[in-house]
C-alpha cells in the first residue's frame, strides 16, 4: 500500500467505525486508474466494486448508434458497482475513468459478506445509493431543461469537488461526450465562461477563477445534488467545497 494513499480518503470508508474498517481493510486493493480506462461494460459480470479516492469514474449509457451521455459521476464520495450489494451481477450502463487517479477495489464475495453483516457498512452504502439515484434523476432533468452553459458549469463544479487541486486535464471532446452535446456547443459555452472571468481554459487545463460566480451561472442541479450528498453522508468529512478554493484547477 502506498504511503501516499489510504482507503479513508474515500468518504464511505471514512464513515465506518475503526473496528469495522479494520475488518475489511485486508480486502481493499489499491489500483491505479488511467483516463479512458473501462471499469465495466454493460451486461458484463461485475467482479469488483471500486471506492475512488483520487480518480473520478463516469457512469454513462451508450446508445445503439454509439452516442453516449453521462448519468452520474463517482468520486471519493462514492462507490462504483452498487449492483454487487443490491443483489445483481450486471449493470445496464458502462463505467469509464474520467479523471485518472486511484481507487480501492473490493471483490464481490467479501463485499457481499460485509454488507450482509450487522455492521455500519450496509447503511452507509444504502445512503450512498440514495445519493446516486438522486444524482441520476437530477442529471436527466438537467439534460432536458437547462442550457449547455448551465450544464457545463454544473459539471465543472461537481468535478472540482471530487479531484485534488490541479490534477485534472479536460478536453472539449471529453465533456461533449459526457454531456451528449456537440463539441462546438461546449467550445461556445466555455468561451463565454472564460470571457466572463469565471474560468481559464488552456491546453486542456481549466482553472476555476470565480467559484461563486460559476455556481451562479450553473443550474440548481449542482446545489441540489451537493446538498443531498452532505445530508446523507454527513458522518463523513464534507465532500463539497473543493470547487470553492480560489484558483482551483480541474
Amino acid at each position: 500500500m502506498s504511503l501516499d494513499h489510504t482507503p479513508r480518503q474515500n468518504l464511505l470508508l471514512a464513515a465506518l467505525p475503526a473496528e469495522e474498517f479494520r475488518a475489511i481493510e485486508a480486502n481493499l486493493e489499491l489500483v491505479p486508474m488511467s483516463p479512458g480506462e473501462m471499469v465495466f461494460e454493460p451486461g458484463k459480470v461485475l467482479r469488483h466494486a471500486y471506492f475512488p479516492t483520487t480518480a473520478v469514474v463516469s457512469l454513462h449509457y451508450v446508445g445503439r448508434s454509439g452516442e453516449t451521455a453521462e448519468s452520474a459521476g463517482v468520486g471519493r464520495e462514492g462507490i462504483v458497482g452498487i449492483a454487487l450489494f443490491l443483489g445483481g451481477k450486471f449493470m445496464p450502463n458502462s463505467a469509464v475513468v474520467q479523471n485518472g487517479g486511484y481507487c480501492y477495489r473490493m471483490a464481490r464475495e467479501p463485499l457481499a459478506q460485509a454488507f450482509a453483516s450487522a455492521g455500519a457498512l450496509r447503511p452507509v452504502l444504502l445512503r450512498y445509493t440514495q445519493v446516486l439515484i438522486a444524482q441520476i434523476g437530477q442529471t436527466a432533468f438537467c439534460y432536458r431543461f437547462h442550457t449547455v452553459e448551465q450544464q457545463l458549469s454544473r459539471w465543472l463544479l461537481s468535478t472540482a469537488d471530487r479531484v485534488p487541486p490541479g490534477e485534472m486535464m479536460m478536453t472539449q471532446e471529453l465533456v461533449a461526450g459526457l454531456l451528449g452535446v456537440r463539441r462546438e456547443s461546449i467550445s461556445e459555452a466555455a468561451s463565454k465562461l472564460q470571457d466572463g472571468g469565471y474560468i481559464r481554459y488552456r491546453r486542456g487545463n481549466i482553472s476555476i477563477l470565480d467559484p461563486a460566480g460559476l455556481e451562479a451561472r450553473a443550474c440548481e442541479c449542482y446545489a441540489v445534488v451537493r446538498a443531498e450528498i452532505q445530508r446523507l453522508l454527513q458522518r463523513a468529512p464534507a465532500v463539497a467545497g473543493n470547487a470553492h478554493l480560489q484558483g482551483h484547477h480541474v
